[in-house]
C-alpha cells in the first residue's frame, strides 16, 4: 500500500467520486511506440491496475469498475487472446493475497462464455474467497459489451413478462437496471479514459448517463497515483445538476413582475428596469416579463435608447 495517509489528499473524502469506472486504453500502443511487443504493453498495463486498486482502496472509493475485455476483442490475433486469458489467469491466482489483505472485494461482469476453464476456475476461486470482503468493491468487465448487457436484460424481461411475473406497465428504468449486470451497483460517478479517445466504446452505456468524463493522453500503462489524483481534483471542482438546477439555481417567486425567475434572472430584470425608469418617460415603464418563446437575450429600443436584455442562464 502507498505510504501516504489519507489525509494528505486536498480532496475532501465528502467531495471524492463513489463509484469510478476506467476504460484502460492504449497498452498495445504504448508498447508499439517503444518498440516493444504489444503483449509487454499488457503486462505493464496489469502494472497500472494494480497502482490503480491500491490508491482507490486508499482514498476510500467505494468502487472501482475496470474494462479489462470486451466482447469486440475476440478480434485481436490469436496469439495476443492467448496472452491476454493467461494474464487474466495469473491474475486471479496471484492477486489474491492482496485482495485479501486490503480487504478488496471483487465481482466480474460479462459473459462467461469463450472464456477458458483454467481462467474461469482461477477467477471463481478469487471471487469466493473475497466474497465477504468490505473495502473497495473492484468489479472487473471481462468479455463485457454494454448492447449485449442490454439485449440480455430485455431477453430476461420479455420472458418475465411471458411467464406473467412481470406486466408491461410495471417495467421501469429501476426494472431495467435490475436486470443488468450490474444490478444492485452504484452509478459510475467518474469516468477515467487513457489514450485520448473521446469515446465510450461501448462500456456501461446504461449506467454513464450521468458519468463525469474524463480523459487523458497518457495511454494505461502510464496511469498512476497522481493521474488518478487530478481526475479526482477535477471531478470534485465540477458542478453535477442531474438535469436540474444547483441550490443556488433554484427558481424563487417575483410577484413584482409577476412571473419566476431565478435570482440571476431577477438582477438582469432589475438592472434592465432601472435603464428604462432612468430613459423612458412614465408612460412607457411597464415591468419586463421574459418572453414566452423561451428566448435568453436580445436588444430593445425605446425613444431613442438602445439596451440589451438577458436572463440567467
Amino acid at each position: 500500500m502507498s505510504k501516504l495517509m489519507d489525509q494528505d489528499f486536498d480532496v475532501p473524502l465528502a467531495k471524492r467520486p463513489r463509484h469510478i469506472a476506467a476504460i484502460m486504453d492504449g497498452n498495445g500502443r504504448w508498447a508499439v511506440r517503444r518498440g516493444l511487443p504489444r503483449i509487454e504493453g499488457h503486462r505493464r498495463g496489469v502494472e497500472a491496475v494494480r497502482r490503480t486498486v491500491r490508491e482507490c482502496a486508499r482514498l476510500g472509493i467505494r468502487q472501482l469498475t475496470l474494462f479489462c475485455f470486451s466482447s469486440e476483442n475476440w478480434k485481436r490475433p490469436s496469439e495476443e487472446l492467448q496472452f491476454l486469458m493467461h494474464l487474466l489467469e495469473h491474475y486471479m491466482i496471484e492477486e489474491r493475497p492482496e485482495l485479501l489483505e486490503n480487504n478488496i472485494r471483487l465481482s466480474v461482469i460479462g459473459r462467461r462464455e469463450g472464456l477458458p476453464a483454467a481462467a474461469l476456475q482461477a477467477m471463481e476461486e478469487t471471487l469466493r474467497l473475497t466474497s465477504q470482503n468490505s473495502g473497495l468493491h473492484l468489479c472487473l468487465a471481462i468479455n463485457y459489451g454494454a448492447r449485449q448487457e442490454l439485449a440480455d436484460a430485455v431477453r430476461r424481461i420479455a420472458q418475465e413478462v411471458q411467464s406473467g411475473r412481470l406486466q408491461p406497465d410495471q417495467i421501469n428504468e429501476q426494472t431495467i437496471a435490475q436486470y443488468l449486470y450490474t444490478a444492485g451497483m452504484p452509478d459510475p460517478d467518474l469516468l477515467i479514459r487513457t489514450a485520448g479517445e473521446m469515446r465510450l466504446s461501448n462500456f456501461l452505456l446504461w449506467q454513464s448517463s450521468y458519468a463525469e468524463l474524463w480523459v487523458t493522453e497518457r495511454c494505461w500503462p502510464e496511469f498512476d497515483e497522481e493521474l488518478l489524483r487530478q481526475a479526482i481534483r477535477d471531478y470534485a471542482a465540477r458542478r453535477r445538476r442531474f438535469g436540474g438546477l444547483l441550490p443556488e439555481e433554484m427558481p424563487d417567486a417575483s410577484p413584482a413582475n409577476g412571473h419566476v425567475s431565478s435570482a440571476a434572472e431577477r438582477r438582469h430584470l432589475e438592472n434592465i428596469q432601472r435603464t428604462r425608469t432612468n430613459s423612458a418617460p412614465a408612460s412607457a415603464q411597464e415591468p419586463l416579463t421574459p418572453p414566452a418563446d423561451g428566448q435568453r437575450s436580445g436588444f430593445y429600443s425605446e425613444n431613442g435608447n438602445v439596451g440589451e436584455w438577458s436572463f440567467g442562464a
